[in-house]
């Protein structure tokens, strides 16, 4: 098999292994058949050879598209021009992609639609996403359930669909919650590889980062502990498998 390249974009180490960790544990991968690149430190191959991946799959980070250039830390803005810079090539060809939280950002933006803060954000917490009947007929939600728990929490979002894009899943404050460009090209708000306890990682990493009040980390943690997002992982496995090649 083709590996999947996986590509992350957290700076905060322990966060981006617990991230690849969770994205390996749902999409049924080892890690011999990935080819992890964190973009934090780490440069895109010049050139990169994307027929020598099944697919690729963008991890979530603490960045956003829509900061002004004076908001973003040299790290956020080097990893929003590396994923930037992928984006033609893949919509393009139509390369099988799953770009999760982040990567949903990253592909409105490359298509021209608004990506901000003006509607949409969502706490951090588990929500219900539905899939909508356009959804229903995609072969990546095929098997799975109408309503769904996903871990959310994100400052932008998509404040309408791209032009040309199908509206696969909707949310109750975030509408545009799963959407698919082309017949292979995938991007989630929610995100599919997180469970509770990876939650629990992010949450004390990011504290301080805007997404909550500091102070009430222990008590969103709590909060957040037992919920069930195993429907919802089944989007990833269900990627890798439609899209394992060679």
């Amino acid at each position: 098999m083709k590996p999947f390249l996986i590509l992350q974009l957290r700076p905060e180490r322990a966060v981006s292994d617990d991230e690849y960790a969770a994205i390996l544990a749902k999409s049924g991968l080892t890690a011999d058949q990935t080819h992890r690149i964190c973009l934090d430190h780490q440069d895109l191959p010049d050139p990169l050879d994307l027929e020598a991946f099944s697919g690729v799959i963008v991890g979530g980070g603490p960045g956003c598209v829509s900061d002004t250039p004076e908001e973003k830390t040299a790290t956020e803005a080097r990893i929003e021009a590396a994923i930037l810079s992928l984006m033609p090539a893949i919509t393009r060809r139509d390369v099988p992609f799953m770009g999760c939280c982040y990567g949903i950002s990253v592909l409105g933006h490359h298509l021209g639609s608004e990506v901000s803060k003006r509607r949409y954000s969502e706490p951090v917490g588990a929500v219900p996403c539905r899939i909508t009947p356009a959804g229903r007929a995609d072969p990546l939600l095929a098997d799975l359930p109408e309503t769904m728990t996903a871990f959310v929490g994100h400052k932008e979002a998509l404040q309408e669909l791209p032009a040309g894009a199908v509206h696969l899943m909707e949310g109750v404050a975030c509408p545009y919650q799963m959407i698919r460009v082309g017949q292979n090209i995938y991007a989630t708000q929610f995100h599919p590889e997180a469970d509770s306890d990876g939650v629990a990682v992010r949450i004390r990493a990011y504290r301080e980062k805007g997404y909550f009040p500091p102070e009430t980390a222990d008590d969103l943690i709590a909060a957040t502990s037992g919920a069930d997002t195993a429907d919802i992982a089944r989007i990833l496995r269900n990627f890798v498998r439609h899209y394992a090649t060679g």
